[in-house]
């Protein structure tokens, strides 16, 4: 009987170590889980990676390419969670935003960036020095770069710039060409007085 004794002792114990074990690997499996799930969650801040070329503008829908004049905003939503349109001209993110509620375009927690015109690196696009004359995707012809520049614009002064853009070629759903726009302008003028 003895023997039987020491059997069922041993079996116990090692019952109780592979309890602990299936214990120790399930809490080990749940904590690497969740250490996964918030290095790939929304930080809920800060610019996000694009996929270059697949993902489009919220405005226009054009594909974004430009890495030198892409922007995105980001709006803080009531779950803590954000929404995030991209855009591939600052005209559009400027445009865009404008056409929301207020309190989105006015929240401290809504976030604009845009590409560096010269790195490519996302920078804060309300702090940003905005170079005129450049080729951007919609012609709002503004670069983008965190330091102040001799003819530089703030973001005040660019927003200004691109309505004035607005107002003037009126054409935003086609590629925002001056010399095209003054000629459907000047046709169009030709036609009404025909």
């Amino acid at each position: 009987m003895p023997e039987r004794q020491s059997n069922l002792v041993v079996a116990q114990q090692i019952a109780v170590r592979t309890h602990r074990s299936r214990s120790i690997v399930v809490v080990l499996a749940l904590s690497w889980i969740m250490l996964l799930a918030g290095c790939g969650g929304d930080s809920g801040s800060g610019p996000v990676d694009v996929k270059w070329d697949r993902v489009t503008c919220e405005r226009c829908l054009m594909v974004l390419s430009d890495r030198q004049h892409s922007a995105q905003v980001r709006i803080s939503r009531p779950d803590g969670k954000s929404k995030v349109p991209f855009f591939d001209d600052i005209g559009c993110a400027v445009v865009w935003l404008e056409s929301q509620p207020r309190e989105v375009r006015e929240s401290l927690s809504t976030e604009v960036w845009m590409t560096d015109w010269r790195s490519g690196d996302w920078i804060d696009a309300r702090s940003a020095t905005y170079v005129p004359g450049q080729v951007t995707p919609m012609e709002y012809g503004l670069g983008a770069q965190p330091e102040p520049t001799e003819g530089g614009m703030d973001f005040t002064r660019a927003k200004e710039h691109i309505f004035e853009v607005e107002r003037r070629f009126n054409i935003h759903d086609a590629h925002l060409d001056a010399s095209s726009a003054l000629e459907s302008t000047q046709e169009a003028q030709c036609a009404s007085v025909a």
